[in-house]
């Protein structure tokens, strides 16, 4: 695989579908009129609930999307008006044993639904996704969307202060409820400000009960909606170069950054931000002892206890199928001995429990949506059957791990942008987030 070495996403003829949300259907059986094409199955109430959290399933109203969903009770009254010709069959999936990982599409509410996005980032602060930035086929933005993970449901807060300017592939760091957004590009210009998200803090428009449910000593009542701040603090030392494409962990108050493209090179540098006092951030670079990696971006890191797990990702030329790990307690490099090679840049990787679950991604030569499961203790690929509908081939999206369920949204397959949401049930795999005793050995 070959691409210019600023990093920028491979492309490939894969085909591709999108889901469309739009508003909750009428309650009454009767019907606007009908644009599109529609199931007719009394079933399809049920393919719902496999994706509704199960204490929401009571509560949520019927959807109107492109595909019409309906309650059982009304299903005959709705179907009298629909034209023959705008009824199809709905897609049959496969059932599945009750022990089997499961995907499912979800259907999400809200009138704020993200647009089209890839190379966003996704940020799980209580039972909220926090997606910001990303672009689409044309442009970079700089919009700021939250998915509530128990009633999926999608909102747009808003906020004030000096935000980020529209980027791509920067990176979203979690440090005491507040986002650290660092780097990322917006196509010819790549950045290295730091720009701060207090979700904790909101300014409200009723009372107490229209406040946000976090830290509430921190609300402040006037005539606005509820608000998040943005702001562009002042740091100390020299910071790393423009980039884009790199990855970031919190560890012993400090945010570490490793590797990513500034346009004409990728990168294998390693810098952190020291965060113990935010009135007094500084920069600061590592050097570790022990042979780094070859430079990357698009790559993916978990922090494991103190070892820094760097998988896959590209120079711009070669996709990468090497595992690194850089110990942060001794500030040491180490390359792992894997069982076989499996190349994927653009990929995510999700520590649950003992395992990184490693989902789509480019494998230098075409997209893949499948899920990889590399064993933390043994270092092993594993490979495990999953059922359901599987998202399509993708890059460029994110994942979210919460309530024993993985959560992906968005992406690119080299011609489409997506915004739609995939979950994936663990079922009997629900026990792996509660494994901790264990230690990545190198």
């Amino acid at each position: 695989m070959s691409h210019a070495s600023g990093l920028d996403e491979p492309s490939s003829p894969v085909s591709v579908s999108s889901l469309q949300h739009h508003d909750h259907a009428p309650e009454s059986p009767t019907l606007p009129s009908w644009k599109g094409r529609v199931s007719t199955s009394p079933n399809a109430v049920n393919i719902v609930r496999k994706v509704m959290p199960r204490s929401q399933e009571s509560k949520q109203k019927p959807l109107l999307t492109k595909e019409v969903v309906v309650s059982s009770s009304n299903f005959n009254a709705y179907v009298k008006q629909i034209p023959p010709s705008l009824r199809t069959k709905p897609k049959q999936v496969a059932p599945a044993p009750a022990a089997g990982m499961y995907w499912s599409c979800a259907h999400t509410y809200g009138r704020e639904t993200p647009r089209l996005l890839r190379a966003h980032t996704a940020t799980l602060v209580g039972e909220l996704m926090y997606v910001f930035g990303g672009c689409d086929a044309k442009s970079c933005y700089n919009t700021l969307y939250t998915l509530d993970l128990d009633t999926l449901t999608w909102s747009r807060p808003k906020t004030t202060g000096e935000a980020p300017p529209p980027c791509r592939a920067h990176s979203a760091t979690l440090v005491d409820r507040k986002l650290f957004i660092f780097g990322g590009g917006d196509g010819p210009n790549y950045f290295n400000d730091l720009y701060i998200l207090d979700t904790g803090t909101c300014l409200c428009l009723r009372d107490m009960s229209t406040c946000c449910r976090s830290m509430p000593e921190k609300l402040i009542m006037v005539g606005l909606a509820e608000t998040l701040v943005w702001s562009k603090p002042l740091i100390q030392g020299t910071p790393p170069t423009p980039r884009r494409a790199h990855t970031t962990c919190l560890y012993k108050q400090r945010i570490y950054i490793f590797g990513g493209g500034d346009g004409s090179r990728a990168l294998h540098d390693v810098f952190y931000l020291d965060v113990s006092n935010l009135a007094q951030m500084s920069w600061s670079k590592l050097e570790p002892a022990g042979r780094p990696p070859i430079s990357r971006g698009y790559h993916t890191s978990n922090l494991v206890g103190d070892k820094w797990v760097i998988f896959g990702g590209s120079d711009g030329h070669e996709c990468f199928n090497d595992v690194f790990v850089l110990d942060l307690a001794l500030e040491q490099w180490f390359l792992v001995d894997l069982d076989r090679e499996i190349p994927r840049l653009s990929h995510t990787a999700t520590q649950v429990g003992s395992y990184l679950f490693v989902v789509g991604g480019h494998d230098g030569t075409r997209y893949s949506n499948d899920i990889l499961m590399l064993n933390l203790v043994t270092m092993n690929w594993e490979v495990r059957k999953v059922y359901g509908q599987a998202p399509s081939p993708r890059g460029y999206h994110s994942s979210i791990l919460y309530d024993s369920r993985l959560f992906i949204f968005g992406g690119y397959d080299g011609r489409s942008v997506f915004d739609d949401v995939y979950i994936l049930d663990l079922a009997a795999s629900a026990y792996l987030p509660q494994i901790t005793n264990f230690a990545v050995e190198v």
